[in-house]
């Protein structure tokens, strides 16, 4: 997932860098047209063919990435790695291309998409670590260095690191109003139970304490009772005051979350031997599709029939597998279902997964019943 930011919103951190690689799209076709450009009007590549093709390399990689950094469960390790390796591949090709005595590199301005990717997505780290790289790179490259590439190099130094410390910031100033407005609606949500509770429950209790103590008998006991449990509701009332948004979690282990299905008679849950920490909203949508499974097996296989749960942490995505031995769905008995309105699989599983932005795939047979399903890492939070 996302770099840990201690004590942030989740959902604020993945907002900032969706917004901030959005600016980094158009700022990459900006400085592709400029590289376009001045290739064309310098033309001094002493092998114009490789020159050029470097050039649609740099077309075809921008339109790529454009498209590819839109979402968040692309952006993996492997793509930055790419993405930078591309911009460091031009920047060697260019003694090649242009000549030993070269002035321009054939990228220019543009390997500034690679390294503020770096920067947005990793911070100040990720932004030095690229920055290094390709300043160094260009440093290396180049038979004369003046003045003029001196400060070409040291600019993009300055700015990756700089870059990488101006998102985390802004990453911590937008989970930190999420959290403030989160604390705001949960103090009027306290306010509000508290009123009705103090008009409704707290004085039927004490009414029933002082109308058990005056009848006497088994009514006073009633009213002890009652009196014992107006004390315990006001004092919760109390405790909830001093809970604040950030002592509730954002994510859940769904690892915990499956093991509660253990005790299942016949069923055997494997889990990994981590957590596994999701969004709360998702880990509980996660646990409904697996206790609709583990439903239809009671009911179709038999109370008790043997059935097995797995769930694997893949990195950049999350696979559950839910098998039983019976004696399979037979054929098109799910599309019958889906005409006649009975919508648990196509609304309580499928509809599910779907909405996550997951997958859920059937296999069926006189080998019994198996359903996969597969959800990004980051799901729940874009």
């Amino acid at each position: 997932m996302q770099r840990d930011v201690t004590g942030t919103s989740v959902r604020a951190v993945v907002a900032v860098e969706n917004r901030m690689f959005r600016a980094l799209a158009v700022l990459r076709v900006v400085v592709l047209v400029n590289a376009v450009v001045l290739a064309a009007y310098r033309n001094n590549f002493e092998h114009p063919v490789a020159g050029w093709l470097c050039v649609a390399v740099m077309v075809v990689w921008t339109v790529h990435a454009t498209v590819t950094y839109a979402k968040p469960i692309r952006r993996t390790v492997r793509l930055m790695v790419a993405d930078l390796g591309i911009a460091v591949g031009l920047l060697v090709a260019t003694p090649f291309v242009k000549g030993e005595w070269f002035n321009a590199t054939i990228p220019g301005f543009w390997i500034m998409g690679a390294l503020l990717a770096w920067a947005i997505r990793y911070g100040w780290r990720g932004g030095l670590i690229a920055s290094v790289i390709l300043g160094g790179t260009d440093r290396l490259i180049r038979a004369d260095f003046d003045q003029g590439n001196y400060g070409y190099v040291f600019l993009i130094v300055l700015g990756g690191p700089i870059v990488g410390y101006l998102v985390e910031s802004l990453q911590q100033m937008a989970a930190e109003r999420d959290l403030a407005e989160r604390e705001a609606a949960a103090a009027t949500e306290r306010a509000r139970l508290a009123r009705v509770v103090h008009d409704g429950v707290l004085q039927v209790l004490a009414l029933v304490q002082r109308r058990g103590a005056e009848l006497g008998g088994e009514a006073a006991e009633l009213g002890r009772l009652a009196g014992e449990q107006e004390r315990a509701l006001r004092t919760l009332i109390r405790a909830q005051d001093r809970v604040t948004a950030a002592d509730r979690p954002d994510t859940e282990d769904l690892a915990t979350a499956l093991g509660s299905f253990a005790p299942r008679p016949g069923l055997e849950v494997v889990l990994p031997g981590g957590p596994v920490e999701l969004p709360a909203s998702v880990v509980a949508e996660l646990v409904a599709v697996v206790g609709a499974c583990l439903d239809n097996v009671t009911r179709h296989v038999g109370d008790g029939a043997p059935a097995w749960v797995l769930l694997e942490d893949l990195g950049d995505r999350i696979a559950i597998s839910v098998r039983d031995e019976g004696d399979g769905i037979p054929e098109g008995r799910l599309d019958a279902a889906r005409t006649e309105g009975r919508l648990g699989v196509s609304e309580s599983i499928e509809g599910r997964l779907r909405d996550l932005g997951g997958t859920a795939t059937l296999s069926t047979g006189p080998f019994g019943t198996e359903w996969e399903f597969v959800v990004p890492r980051r799901a729940g939070l874009e």
